[in-house]
């Protein structure tokens, strides 16, 4: 008997389908982002980072070009197991003739993306880049006091619909369109309220582009604070949710945008309640929203357990968005997506249903230690399993560190 089959009796015995668990894992599409490979550079200004991003670290081997950036993301996908889209944001336009501003780009510009997306089957989600340009003035795009611009930033945020929906077109596959500001203020200001009307007002104009609402879902994301931002941000949970209620869009919680102390598990529910559809970029804060590699810890594990166990796999859009360049990028890449796997794949076979009984009976006591003891379950060998379905080797430090000595070393 195999390890697997051993497991799988050891499941069934807590009334775990290991077989369902892996199939449902099977059609889980996970949006990869494509900026982990060149620290968040992009291709359409050499612009230092803003809106408290910040990469550290100077790992040999980032991808300079298009051409190397796109073999990287080939390489990490075939490390990765299960169905993918790329996560692309509007800075990695590819021009072949003369640059055109963020207010002017079109499709044209991202036709090297489409026919990458096609020759491999999978979709695109699209980011407008509202950061490192020198339009961002004061650290304000969508919120500045600034006419010429609040405008420049809304006409991007036009053209980047535009765009999505260009993509949902050509690939056949709907795109989930996140924008995301990173206008606040050092210190305290005198106006909380102006700044929130001018970015309300930005967002009505983005969203006044008229487009296919089947092939494109727009989202709004938030953010608590961020380095050079600490004591004001415009973009706030409060502003984003009740944006996103009052005109029908996506709500999207990044799970490093909140306070510390805050778990963007315990937020999920709440807000399947009052969407179609909800969007999470899945990251792991380290004290602050420090876009660390994410690991099979337990916030990514309740994250998993409150998308699956409110059977909400096909309401949840589910990116990944984080950036080390102080160890090699194809393993960041790699080790975090299968870590977002990993814990749907431990949420999929967790005895849902009888662990919701106990709770409505009162059973505190049984549900304690029945989920003590499906923390020991044979998890790994279900895991092996699925690798070893989908023609996706366990150990892919190997193919990373051959890849690194014949590919990267060599970028100088």
């Amino acid at each position: 008997m195999s390890r697997y089959d051993e497991a799988k009796q050891i499941y069934a015995q807590c009334g775990v389908d290991t077989e369902e668990a892996l199939n449902a894992l099977r059609d889980v599409c996970v949006s990869v982002h494509c900026w982990q490979g060149d620290d968040v550079i992009g291709f359409d200004n050499k612009e230092a980072l803003s809106g408290g991003i910040q990469t550290t670290g100077n790992y040999p081997g980032k991808a300079r070009t298009p051409a190397e950036l796109m073999a990287d993301i080939d390489k990490a996908f075939s490390l990765i197991p299960g169905k993918k889209k790329l996560n692309l944001h509007a800075s990695y336009a590819i021009f072949d003739g003369e640059p055109v501003g963020r207010d002017k780009i079109e499709p044209q510009h991202f036709k090297a993306w489409v026919d990458f997306a096609k020759q491999r089957g999978v979709g695109i989600d699209f980011n407008p880049t509202f950061f490192a340009h020198p339009m961002v003035k004061d650290n304000l795009t969508l919120s500045s006091p600034d006419e010429t611009v609040r405008a420049y930033w809304v006409a991007h945020g036009k053209a980047c619909i535009r765009i999505s929906e260009y993509f949902a077109e050509q690939t056949g596959i709907p795109c989930v369109m996140n924008i995301w500001i990173p206008d606040g203020y050092k210190d305290i200001p005198a106006d909380r309220l102006g700044p929130r009307a001018r970015f309300k007002k930005s967002l009505d104009e983005i969203l006044s582009v008229p487009y296919d609402k089947s092939k494109v879902y727009v989202t709004l994301e938030s953010k608590v604070f961020g380095i050079g931002l600490e004591s004001y941000t415009v973009g706030s949970a409060e502003f984003c949710l009740s944006y996103s209620a009052k005109n029908n869009i996506t709500p999207l919680m990044d799970n490093g945008h909140y306070h510390p102390t805050e778990v963007v598990s315990d937020k999920i529910s709440s807000l399947l309640l009052f969407n179609e559809k909800i969007a999470l970029h899945v990251t792991r804060p380290v004290r602050w929203d420090s876009d660390h590699v994410v690991l099979f810890d337990d916030e990514t594990k309740e994250i998993a357990k409150e998308i699956v166990r409110n059977d909400a796999l096909s309401r949840v859009f589910i990116a990944t968005d984080y950036f080390d360049a102080s160890i090699n990028r194809i393993s960041a890449w790699v080790t975090g997506v299968r870590n977002v796997q990993k814990a749907l794949l431990f949420a999929l076979l967790q005895p849902n249903k009888q662990l919701k009984a106990l709770q409505d009976e009162s059973d505190m006591t049984a549900l304690m230690v029945l989920q003590e003891e499906l923390k020991t379950a044979p998890f790994g060998d279900v895991w092996n399993e699925y690798l070893a379905r989908q023609g996706v080797a366990a150990d892919y430090l190997s193919e990373v560190k051959d890849y690194e000595q014949k590919v990267l070393v060599n970028r100088v």
